[in-house]
Order: structure tokens, then sequence, then C-alpha cells
């Protein structure tokens, strides 16, 4: 009665339950291990410059220069479903307009729990410019260090190790071109 194709149909089907049941055990279980990192910010200088806007050579623009040094222990995030952490420091502000503005000035990506212990002195990789062309009337910028946890399976968390209070912006200075 039960052909060759039947058993093997029961088989399969059987082995993908087993299957999906033990993934969705792993991903509720990434909501039960929780972790708390630690880090701290360290904001070394904070200069404004007046530039030429490349697309637009007549117009001026200000760009922002942050040095900065991170001190951040994320090894409590990583876990057996840790596939790797994507970790960047960001800066918020109120412009002039009174819009919210939040600003990736670095960023990495941790694959290793041995990794995850991050000193870092550096200077902003990615530009930070005010799309209004000034930074006048900004209100205190602060910086936080920021992460993304992405398991093998289930859902992205997000979170903040590290918060600085609010640093004003400086009068901008005349760049050389």
């Amino acid at each position: 009665m039960y052909s060759i194709y039947a058993r093997v149909n029961g088989l399969s089907s059987f082995w993908s339950t087993c299957m999906m049941v033990l993934l969705a055990a792993v991903a509720l279980s990434s909501f039960v291990f929780t972790a708390s990192p630690t880090g701290k910010i360290d904001l070394a200088s904070l200069k404004v410059y007046n530039t030429k806007a490349k697309r637009y050579p007549f117009k001026q623009e200000e760009i922002g220069f942050v040095k900065f040094n991170i001190t951040a222990d994320l090894r409590p995030l990583f876990n057996w479903n840790t596939k790797q952490l994507f970790v960047y420091l960001e800066a918020e502000y109120t412009n002039g307009q009174g819009v919210n503005n939040s600003v990736v000035l670095w960023d990495r990506i941790v694959r290793r729990k041995e990794d995850a212990n991050i000193v870092q002195s550096s200077r902003n990789k990615y530009k930070f410019r005010e799309l209004s062309q000034s930074f006048k009337n900004v209100s205190p910028a602060e910086f936080s260090l920021k992460y993304n946890v992405m398991p093998y399976v289930g859902l992205l968390t997000y979170g903040e190790a590290a918060r600085t209070t609010g640093f004003e912006m400086p009068e901008a200075l005349d760049a050389v071109s």
C-alpha cells in the first residue's frame, strides 16, 4: 500500500517539521539571553570648516571633523546565535529649522568575539555635513555608540553601548582648498 515515494515524502516532511521547530526555538531563545555591553566615548576635538561643494563649485558648505576615542566591550553580545555585530558611532542634533538629524560618522563590522573588545582612536570615516549648508543655530550634538546584532536565526536586535552629553558645534573656520 505504501510506495517508496510515500515513505520518503513522510520522512522528509517529518524532518522538515523538526527543523522548523528547532529554528523557531533558536529564534525565541535570542530574546531570553540578553546582554548589556559597556562602552565609553571621548571626543578629542570637533572642528567645522567652510569648503566648496563638489557638485556646485560656487556654493559653500560646512563640513565637520570629529576626533574621538572609543572604548567598548561588546563580548557579552556574542552567543551561539550571533553571526556578527554592526557597530557605529552616530551624531544626533536638531538643525535651525527644527529637523532632527542623525548622522553615522564611523562604523565597523565585528565577526568574532575576540575582536569585540574595541579600543579605537580615530576621526570620522564619513562626511559630517548639514544639508542646509551651515551648522549655525544647531542644537548641541549628542554622540552615541550603537550596535546591531545579526543572528544566524531570528530577528535583528539594536542597542546602545555608550552616549555622550551635548557638544556645541563650533564656528566654521576657512579651509584651504
